[in-house]
């Protein structure tokens, strides 16, 4: 049976908090461990809130370097080192913002005790995993940004009758998986003679952006596309002079992108609900939700 790959969102709103929404971040969660996209201001309490240890977080992926994605990376990092950890954290954003996050590392000359490594993010994979790889792709907004997505390897499910007859047994698994053939007697036996492939799930994040082919090549056969919708039709104009989407051209994203579910998310305070968002999406792509703080997903 595959990891569950569990998503919660942190923070929801777009900018500045509201009563009901914090600043942006997304947990992902999968075999132990937990991994941040993005990292608003109260990120760390929100954490707390829905029950993620901090202690688990092994990289954030800051989508660009605006204060209300990435404030939050403060105070998380110095309650890391309070806590005593030893394990290094990665800290991903766009290359060639490196420099950009250190002042949030050294500002008050904190003792962290432990390492912390910032990795430029450009197109294509950037992290590889114990059975899954992220990977990043460019927006368009108003400094540089890139989107994320995670991805669980492909899988391979084994025929095993077929393989009981050609004599394919015990580690034998393994190392045709690894080969991708194997010799039994005199005889090759190729993997994909006995097994079919099963495409591992993938979740993509994209915010803050207009809409990009990009995002929508990321996003093909996604299992959950996670993006931006700050604006309504009524704001086009808003949308575009700001760079970021409206509800209907996040939509249009996932259905060119033909993803199986959209939520979402960094919705405008102008919305007490996402309500008129929410309707906006669903005349282009059925199968949307709109994010709430504490939303949690399971694929």
């Amino acid at each position: 049976m595959p990891l569950p790959i569990k998503v919660t969102f942190l923070g929801t709103s777009g900018s500045i908090p509201t009563k009901e929404r914090n600043l942006p971040s997304v947990a992902v969660e999968y075999d132990g461990s937990a991994y941040l996209f993005d990292c608003g201001e109260g990120t760390q309490r929100q954490l707390s809130i829905y029950q993620i240890s901090p202690a688990r977080i092994k990289a954030i992926f800051i989508t660009h370097m605006h204060g209300d994605h990435v404030i939050g990376v403060a105070g998380l990092v110095r309650t890391l080192a309070l806590n005593k950890r030893t394990d290094p954290l990665y800290i991903f954003v766009p290359r060639g913002e490196e420099k950009k996050v250190l002042p949030l590392l050294t500002f008050d000359k904190a003792l962290i005790g432990y390492q912390i490594v910032i990795k430029g993010a450009r197109p294509g994979t950037i992290m590889w995993g114990k059975g899954f790889t992220v990977g990043a792709f460019t927006l368009r907004h108003s400094v540089p940004t890139c989107g994320y997505y995670f991805k669980e390897n492909d899988r391979h499910r084994f025929m095993k009758e077929k393989c009981k007859k050609l004599g394919i047994k015990g580690t034998m698994y393994s190392e045709i998986q690894s080969n991708g053939s194997i010799k039994v007697g005199k005889k090759t036996i190729k993997l994909k003679d006995v097994a079919t492939k099963e495409n591992g799930r993938k979740i993509v994040y994209a915010a803050d952006t207009r809409p990009t082919k990009s995002a929508e090549l990321a996003s093909k056969g996604a299992d959950l596309l996670i993006h931006e919708a700050t604006y309504t039709e009524e704001f086009k104009d808003l949308a575009k002079t700001r760079l970021h989407s409206t509800a209907s051209e996040a939509s249009l994203v996932a259905k060119r992108a033909n993803a199986k579910r959209l939520i979402i998310f960094h919705i405008s305070a102008r919305f007490s609900k996402a309500d008129e968002p929410l309707k906006e999406a669903r005349k282009i792509f059925k199968n949307t939700e709109a994010a709430y703080d504490g939303m949690q997903v399971t694929l």
